[in-house]
């Protein structure tokens, strides 16, 4: 007989499909978002991520797929996870109050040309929100990547990718978007770097 616990994990396994269709559906927007990338990174700008919880690990994951590399070998690139630093996080969070963590970090970082992307699988965390609103006045271009949208996040970015599908499954939906984001960026920088060669 089935236990509960199986139910449970078979439920979960289903719910695999309609988040990995979310992504798929939305492929042309992150190989946009990629190509994009790769054009403001090679010219000097930087990538800043942020995430609460599961989705600060995503936003990390991101951002050391950058830093270091992805599948090929290729240069370091500028990009800062802002929930990493636990001395700044701590001091702001002390500070400022825990809403404007990541917002006086972006006023900190940020240049205009640079992107901030935003992972959440709510779309409603009161620090993303008060981040995507400092990046506007600082000149930084916003995406999203959220769960079910429309959602406060996804329209206060200048661009998202929803994933329409409930949280867990949404944050396992989150890492095939990064990844496809990173193939999408490297592919981008190798056919850049193929042109510039004599």
């Amino acid at each position: 007989m089935e236990s509960t616990a199986h139910r449970a994990v078979l439920e979960h396994l289903a719910g695999l499909g309609p988040a990995l269709a979310s992504v798929q559906s939305q492929a042309l927007r992150l190989t946009g978002w990629g190509v994009e990338l790769a054009g403001r990174l090679l010219a000097g700008q930087r990538l800043l991520a942020a995430g609460n919880g599961g989705s600060a690990a995503e936003a990390q994951h991101l951002t050391a797929e950058l830093v270091g590399r992805f599948d090929g070998e290729r240069r370091a690139f500028s990009a800062i996870a802002l929930h990493a630093d636990t001395s700044t996080v701590t001091a702001i969070a002390n500070d400022y109050g825990y809403d404007q963590l990541f917002a006086r970090q972006v006023a900190g970082h940020g240049r205009p040309g640079d992107v901030l992307i935003l992972f959440s699988t709510s779309g409603r965390s009161p620090n993303l929100l008060r981040a995507a609103e400092a990046a506007g006045r600082t000149g930084v271009r916003t995406w999203a990547v959220t769960g079910r949208g429309p959602n406060p996040l996804s329209e206060a970015c200048d661009d998202a990718v929803c994933i329409d599908a409930g949280a867990a499954n949404a944050q396992e939906a989150h890492l095939i978007a990064l990844h496809a984001l990173c193939r999408a960026f490297d592919a981008e920088v190798s056919r850049r770097g193929t042109e510039e060669r004599p």
